[in-house]
């Protein structure tokens, strides 16, 4: 455990990890109040795309956690970051919540809304305003063979209450039944994701440790870009699915609040 002591850097997942739904988890001010105190940084890493970064700073400040833009890294933004190194200013047919269409417009994408324009990506995210028809013209452009991104894939975002919502990795299963094609996946855990924010803040792998409440995106991301990785189990993930995963973390704790004296 003193391993995690010497981490100069924690990427930090939001939902089920810092909050759920729009409750906070109990702890979870005091331990970023900890990494604070001891000179230490956090980024806040989410694969939710149906929110801006401004979003979630309003939504932090409302439960009590002071934060700013640059202290948050979105699948958004890292798949922004991916599209503009291909083509900057593309035209996007996108899958998503106002929100991450605001984002793609601010970053000088254009955004195409009917079929049969000529478009260079389509681009799946969170969208919790998703329409039949949505559904079905991003299937057209991707099965005449237009470029298909992901923002990221993660089947469903936990609530409160143990409930949770359909996420992106639902909408892309519906788009393979019936094209069978695959995106980019661009979030956690895939290397994109890490790349982004390792150049964006020039940090190295060595100072980092990643901490979240899912498996196959939170500790797969570190297991497989050489980053320390810790589970809470305050999220998606129970003790039952720690028996069988594949994707084993280097430490489990309850909560972020259980963290706080190995910091």
């Amino acid at each position: 455990m003193n391993k995690l002591m010497h981490k100069k850097c924690y990427l930090l997942d939001m939902d089920g990890t810092i909050y759920l739904g729009d409750q906070l988890i109990d702890g979870a001010d005091d331990f970023l109040k900890k990494i604070k105190a001891l000179g230490k940084r956090y980024i806040f890493i989410t694969n939710n795309s149906s929110n801006s970064k401004n979003s979630y700073v309003k939504k932090l400040q409302k439960m009590g956690i002071k934060a700013n833009d640059d202290e948050i890294f979105t699948s958004t933004e890292a798949t922004i970051i991916y599209l503009n190194k291909i083509k900057k200013g593309a035209k996007v047919f996108l899958l998503g919540n106002k929100d991450l269409e605001q984002e793609f417009e601010d970053a000088g994408f254009k955004l195409v809304r009917a079929r049969d324009e000529k478009i260079d990506f389509v681009v799946v995210g969170f969208d919790t305003t998703l329409t039949y028809e949505k559904l079905w013209i991003a299937c057209d452009y991707i099965v005449a063979g237009t470029k298909y991104i992901a923002t990221h894939a993660d089947l469903v975002c936990p609530l409160e209450n143990g409930k949770f919502m359909p996420d992106a990795g639902a909408i892309i299963a519906f788009i393979k039944a019936a094209t069978q094609r695959e995106p980019i996946v661009i979030g956690k855990p895939n290397k994109y994701m890490v790349d982004a924010i390792l150049n964006k803040y020039s940090l190295k792998k060595e100072d980092l440790a990643i901490i979240g409440d899912r498996l196959y995106t939170d500790i797969r991301t570190g297991i497989e870009n050489g980053i320390d990785s810790i589970l809470v189990l305050s999220g998606e993930t129970d003790k039952k699915m720690l028996e069988t995963t594949e994707f084993i973390p280097d430490y489990v704790f309850d909560s972020v609040k259980d963290i706080i004296s190995f910091l």
